[in-house]
């Protein structure tokens, strides 16, 4: 039954709570506003729950089977390696639940009210909050909308018990002998490259050229040659056409070098993109400018057409990455506490934890072309570092793109081992205006994967050591 409700009044409230959401309610309260977060599903959003969080503990495992089982060539043999694929998704939620659990915390420790429920705009000023059995209504001064994105659904592939999502191919209790792919963007190719990694004959199939499109082909060449040594096989320029379910498993037909074919397998992933989640929220009644697919309308402060309501992440246009929502979250916060914070997207990095790890951040060669910069890319290897050479993990390069009248840091990609830690380096470098000299000019570590950034900027500079110009 549906109870009477008399308004709450708030400073701010913000929909979602996933790494967009919770970050601006902390930072809301924090400057000093009374705020109300609502979430209809779990604290932590997709990212915590069912994305980034358990993807990369699934990862994580992979490796370290990897490791357990092929290190006979720098002395290390084990015999009769073996998974305990239940285990391996006991660990997963134990690190989702701590993580959920420390958010949890931090909202309470900074004064945020969290209620559970959907949310439905009334008006500019008022919002909805219902469950199965109760609607209570909020007065706002401010709203941040951070509902985030699911996953698209293809027609002819239907999610089912053997049709999976990224959520269900999280929640597998088993390792499958057999899984097909639609889809070689970065969830794809990180979720099949971790199967892969415990011995999963895995089948991509890509619409595209090639997979990781954004990404350099000199990069995404390592990662197809990485997957083809596990035994995975990629088609690319494949069209998925339908898929045929058993009690045993699926068959999947495609078209590919205008010949229709298909593959049989235990499961099929489809990973083909996410889409906004702005359809039922009551956007039209406050009259909030969207885009034919939904996404939010937003100016350089994150205010949509209606001037106390704001939208951050993956209903934004950009790229549909936790870190963006995360940062959007803050500057929408700090606007409505008054500050003059505007969101430069230029430092934001870009991570795929394929093997080996890519990582990009400002301006790639393409884009500096595009933009007419007179640039220079300077590279140094993996194969010439020491710590890579004791890791034996020497695939992959650092290249730093720089302004050629300055030496002004503009973008860097990396492809190599701990790639995603190495990458925030070079946004610094970015955001802080530095050059390839500063970058030469820091003492780094030895021995240590650091040092390729340095040994990229003396590239960049005409004097490099360890590489014979």
């Amino acid at each position: 039954m549906v109870v009477g409700d008399f308004p709450i009044e708030t400073d701010t409230i913000v929909i979602g709570s996933g790494p967009g959401g919770y970050v601006a309610a902390i930072r809301a309260a924090q400057l000093g506003q009374k705020v109300t977060i609502v979430e209809k599903a779990e604290i932590g959003g997709v990212c915590l729950n069912v994305g980034c969080i358990p993807s990369k503990a699934i990862i994580s495992a992979g490796h370290r089977y990897e490791t357990a089982k092929d290190s006979e060539n720098i002395g290390i043999k084990a015999e009769n390696v073996t998974v305990d694929f239940s285990k391996v998704q006991e660990f997963k939620a134990g690190v989702v639940k701590k993580l959920v659990g420390g958010v949890q915390g931090l909202l309470k420790g900074n004064k945020v009210e969290v209620v559970k429920g959907e949310a439905y705009f009334v008006d500019g000023n008022t919002l909805r909050v219902m469950d199965e059995n109760s609607a209570q209504t909020y007065t706002f001064k401010n709203a941040i909308i951070a509902t985030g994105s699911r996953p698209i659904e293809l027609p002819a592939f239907k999610y089912s018990k053997r049709v999976l999502n990224s959520t269900g191919a999280l929640e597998l209790e088993e390792i499958p002998e057999k899984i097909a792919v639609i889809g070689g963007g970065v969830i794809g190719i990180e979720l099949g490259g971790a199967y892969a990694s415990f011995g999963t004959q895995v089948t991509i199939l890509e619409g595209a050229d090639d997979i990781l499109v954004g990404f350099e082909k000199q990069m995404t060449t390592l990662v197809k040659k990485n997957l083809k040594k596990k035994g995975a096989e990629i088609i690319t320029k494949a069209k998925a056409k339908g898929v045929e379910e058993t009690d045993k498993g699926v068959k999947v037909t495609y078209e590919a070098k205008g010949e229709e074919k298909s593959l049989d397998a235990d499961y099929v992933f489809v990973m083909v993109g996410r889409r906004p989640n702005t359809d039922e929220l009551g956007l039209e009644q406050v009259g909030i400018k969207m885009s034919d697919r939904g996404v939010i309308e937003i100016d350089k402060q994150c205010r949509t057409s209606v001037s106390n309501i704001f939208a951050i992440g993956d209903i934004v246009s950009g790229p549909q990455l936790a870190h963006k929502a995360s940062y959007e979250g803050k500057i929408a916060a700090e606007v409505i506490s008054g500050h003059s914070s505007e969101i430069d997207y230029l430092g934001i990095p870009a991570v795929v934890f394929s093997n080996p790890e890519l990582a990009t951040v400002g301006y790639s060669e393409a884009q500096a072309k595009e933009e007419g910069l007179e640039y220079t890319a300077a590279k140094f290897p993996f194969a010439a570092n020491g710590r890579a050479l004791a890791l034996d993990s020497t695939d992959g390069y650092v290249k730093l793109i720089t302004r050629k009248e300055d030496g002004l840091v503009i973008g860097a990609q990396i492809a190599g081992t701990n790639a995603s830690d190495m990458i925030a380096e070079l946004g610094l470098a970015i955001e802080a205006g530095m050059t390839a000299e500063d970058l030469a000019m820091t003492i780094h570590a030895h021995p240590t994967l650091g040092e390729i950034t340095m040994e990229a900027a003396e590239v960049a500079l005409g004097t490099p050591i360890h590489i014979v110009k």
